[in-house]
Order: C-alpha cells, then sequence, then structure tokens
C-alpha cells in the first residue's frame, strides 16, 4: 500500500513537472510573439523605408455612379519622401488630393511625431487596430487607424482623416512585394461631396438625370478607386522631371 501511494505521489510529481514546462514554453512565445504598438509601427515603417523609389505599371478602374470612366492602363511613380504621381492614358483621372495616401509612408510622414492607441485585435481577420493621433496640431492628417497584419508587418486597411479632404479608406491587398510593403490591389474609397472639381474641368454625369457641370453633383456620393498593380520596378531610380 505505500509503494503504491509512492508511485502514485512519483507520478503525480512527473505529471506536474511536465505541465510547468508547458507553461513555460507557452510564456515564453507569448512574450516572444507579444509587440507592444510602437514595436510594430516600427516593423511596418521599416519595410516601408526600404523603398527609396518605383515605379508601377497596372489598370485603374473608377467607379462613382454618375461619371463615366473606363478602366485606364496607367503608370504610378513614387520617390521618397512624398513625390508621387499617376499617370493616366486616358487622361484625367478622378482621384482626390488625398489620393497620395495610397503611398502608406505618406502616413507616418505627414507627422513625425504622433500618440499611439492600440485598439486591439479586429473582430474575425485577427489585425491589430492602432489609432495614430499626430502631436503636431498643423498636420494635415488629423487621425489615421490602421489595421495591422502582425506576422507580415503590413497594413491591411487604413482610414485616414484629414483636415481639408475629409475621409479616405484604403484596404490593401499583397503578393509578391509584400517584402517591401507595397501592394498589389489597392482600393481607395471617398466621399465624393468632399472633393473639389479643379476650375475648368467638368466630368460627362451618367445618373440618368439631366446632365449638369457643377460640383454640386458631387454631394453624398461615394467614389471608389481601384488600382491592381502587374508589376513594380523598385529602387530603380525615378527622376524629379517626373514629378514636375
Amino acid at each position: 500500500m505505500f509503494l503504491e501511494k509512492k508511485i502514485f505521489l512519483l507520478k503525480q510529481s512527473i505529471r506536474m513537472k511536465k505541465i510547468m514546462v508547458l507553461l513555460l514554453i507557452l510564456v515564453s512565445i507569448k512574450g516572444i510573439n507579444a509587440q507592444t504598438a510602437e514595436e510594430l509601427i516600427n516593423r511596418v515603417r521599416m519595410k516601408l523605408d526600404k523603398v527609396n523609389d518605383y515605379e508601377a505599371k497596372g489598370k485603374m478602374r473608377t467607379n462613382v455612379i454618375f461619371i463615366k470612366a473606363p478602366v485606364a492602363n496607367v503608370k504610378v511613380y513614387f520617390k521618397k519622401p512624398n513625390k508621387l504621381r499617376i499617370n493616366n492614358e486616358n487622361g484625367i483621372s478622378f482621384i482626390p488630393k488625398g489620393s497620395v495616401n495610397i503611398n502608406l509612408n505618406n502616413i507616418f510622414f505627414n507627422s513625425a511625431a504622433f500618440t499611439i492607441i492600440d485598439g486591439g485585435k479586429e473582430t474575425g481577420s485577427g489585425n491589430r487596430i492602432l489609432k495614430l493621433l499626430p502631436e503636431d496640431e498643423a498636420a494635415g492628417v488629423v487621425l489615421s487607424t490602421l489595421y495591422i497584419d502582425e506576422k507580415n508587418a503590413v497594413i491591411r486597411k487604413a482610414k485616414i482623416t484629414t483636415k481639408e479632404s475629409g475621409t479616405y479608406e484604403l484596404e490593401m491587398t499583397y503578393g509578391r512585394y509584400i517584402s517591401y510593403g507595397l501592394a498589389d490591389k489597392f482600393i481607395f474609397s471617398f466621399n465624393t461631396k468632399e472633393y473639389k472639381l479643379p476650375k475648368g474641368i467638368t466630368f460627362d454625369y451618367d445618373d440618368g438625370t439631366k446632365k449638369e457641370n457643377s460640383s454640386d453633383q458631387l454631394k453624398n456620393k461615394k467614389g471608389r478607386v481601384e488600382l491592381i498593380y502587374s508589376e513594380y520596378k523598385i529602387n530603380k531610380g525615378v527622376p524629379d522631371a517626373v514629378f514636375g
């Protein structure tokens, strides 16, 4: 009886030691994977900082219900810190000034310092939600809400509120260029009521009503621009004249 009890206690002791080792391993793994908001933002920035310039080819689809705009072949040029140009073979592109935010580095360029608020994880996707509040009151961006893929250190979605151009939303799909933080597909959404038509420029409205060349027709409408890239040329050099 005494021997059986001793064996039983020995087995319990071994079992407890295994449990303790397992718990230590789990805590260790959690410690490795757990990232502070600041560490995660730095990982995203470091990946984007690898890109000094690029030239990209792709197709652009403008989806605004009252504007006729065919799918267009485009070339997009970027150069640090925040130069961006979109050349559309069909001419004028209906994209607000805030479209510079399709360069995600611009989120960080707008403010050198910001307060980060950790919003936890998004239900379903598991993306980490971080809100960036610029400390510079003169910054053009008021608030950036980022949905970050922690494993790959890329921004999957972003909602950007600006002082002058309203709120824009971005959705990114990554593929071949994820190591540079460059998306294969952008979906750029905006409120057309925040967009001001340049002087002398009109569009062909197609909403089934009388055609008008008035910016009033833009009110309370949603705009959506899709950019699907076929290739990037990264860090090959882009002359300043391209942005002139």
